[in-house]
């Protein structure tokens, strides 16, 4: 502006707020196919098949949930939405799972689980900070999000993403199972 070139400057914000909206309403476009798939697959119990198949693996990061305790379903559900890249799907059950583990910190804190030592109201439990960083590292089988940004700009091979983001997000989640293991103890 100082220079005189408030033309180009307002050009540029033009062309990048048309571009930013774009990029939205294709995002929310994905977003809401792979949300509806995600809601056929509940309303057809897919999603509660695959819950139970890796609730093996929900035992093994968390231990001291108890067996009938909703959060298993909520966690669930967000790292499959995960697996599936779907981070932005992820949200809502993620959320409830977080809610579900205060409630169980809430019936600890009660004295309603007694084999379990609680921690102190406005402090994060074991269970929630595993939780948060298994989220954080974000194993991902079919990183959509990333293949719907490389498509809206172009990519001639948008999905070439896969095998590499299937690597780095395999790595991050080991490392965080590791570290949620080892700080547990």
């Amino acid at each position: 502006a100082i220079n005189g070139r408030m033309q180009e400057i307002t050009d540029a914000v033009l062309s990048a707020s048309r571009e930013a909206v774009t990029l939205c309403m294709t995002m929310t476009g994905i977003l809401a196919f792979w949300q509806g798939l995600m809601e056929v697959a509940k309303d057809a119990g897919l999603t509660e098949q695959l819950c139970r198949k890796i609730r093996p693996l929900i035992r093994f990061l968390f231990p001291k949930i108890p067996a009938d305790h909703p959060a298993y379903e909520s966690i669930s559900m967000n790292f499959i939405a995960n697996f599936l890249g779907l981070g932005m799907a992820a949200t809502p059950a993620g959320l409830k799972a977080m809610k579900d583990l205060e409630s169980l910190e809430e019936k600890r804190r009660s004295g309603r689980l007694p084999d379990s030592k609680p921690v102190p109201p406005g402090t994060a439990s074991r269970e929630m900070c595993t939780f948060l960083i298994m989220n954080i590292s974000s194993l991902q089988l079919i990183p959509v999000t990333m293949i719907a940004y490389r498509s809206q700009y172009g990519s001639v091979n948008p999905s070439a993403i896969t095998f590499p983001a299937i690597l780095a997000t395999a790595a991050s989640t080991g490392v965080a199972v590791i570290f949620c293991r080892v700080v547990g103890k």
